[in-house]
């Protein structure tokens, strides 16, 4: 299965690119080549404008407190695994911690740092970061690959409560509600929602089906559009019809 999902407001939109370049930042550092360091620092930049939010820390401590009451409610019931319960709050009061415990702005260690700023300034230019533009960090793309994995881990290190606290958020989140099947009828699907409190939508499809939704929506009304790449993967509307499951997440 393919999975699609589209964030019904800025707060989740934000959460998912974060989750995005965080996975990058991570697989590019365990590779031992020069340019996946390099593309490694690009994504920490990356994640340094995403996360610059004033109120992305505060937003993920109030949800995680709201989904650790919510989990509270369940103690002692003979339903539930009361270790798997445990094991679930202890793991949302360790994010909230280390979210308590970052100081100030959120990256602003690497703000701080004239010489990574002054690469972030000239990777903005096309072709900015030649090594006649920066010979220092010529120099430093040239060091053993532990070197430069260990420089990029302590560059990373303090964001990664962020990472965590954002992952179990997310987790949640998808864990919620049941998927239901579909068919849209000559590549077109539309559901009225009424002012739901949903937060996002996935759509799934079979990984051999030729098909890409292009999802527009929001909490009253759902539209998506079913189309398949052509020759060049530019894309054309289906005439067929298309089955796909449907899941809202909610929190």
């Amino acid at each position: 299965m393919i999975t699609y999902e589209y964030p019904f407001n800025e707060r989740i939109r934000t959460l998912l690119r974060l989750e995005d370049l965080f996975q990058k930042v991570g697989s590019f550092m365990q590779r031992d080549g020069s340019q996946d360091h390099h593309v490694a620092l690009l994504t920490l930049f990356e994640i340094l404008e995403v996360a610059g939010r004033a109120d992305l820390k505060m937003d993920l401590i109030q949800e995680l407190e709201r989904q650790r009451q919510s989990l509270l409610a369940y103690r002692n019931n003979p339903d539930i695994s009361q270790d798997a319960l445990s094991e679930a709050l202890q793991e949302i009061e360790r994010a909230s911690a280390a979210l308590l415990a970052m100081t100030g702005k959120i990256g602003q260690h690497l703000r701080d740092n004239d010489w990574l700023m002054s690469i972030k300034s000239r990777a903005s230019i096309p072709g900015g970061v030649c090594q006649f533009d920066l010979p220092s960090y010529h120099y430093w793309r040239h060091q053993e690959p532990g070197a430069r994995r260990d420089a990029l881990l302590g560059w990373l290190q303090p964001m990664l409560p962020l990472r965590d606290a954002l992952a179990i958020v997310l987790r949640l989140l998808r864990a919620s509600g049941r998927p239901e099947h579909h068919v849209a009828s000559n590549g077109a699907f539309q559901m009225m929602l009424g002012g739901s409190s949903s937060q996002m939508v996935r759509i799934s499809l079979k990984l051999d089906d030729p098909y890409i939704p292009e999802i527009s929506a929001n909490k009253y009304a759902l539209n998506i559009r079913f189309t398949r790449p052509d020759s060049d993967h530019r894309p054309r509307q289906s005439d067929s019809e298309v089955e796909f499951d449907m899941l809202f997440c909610a929190l």
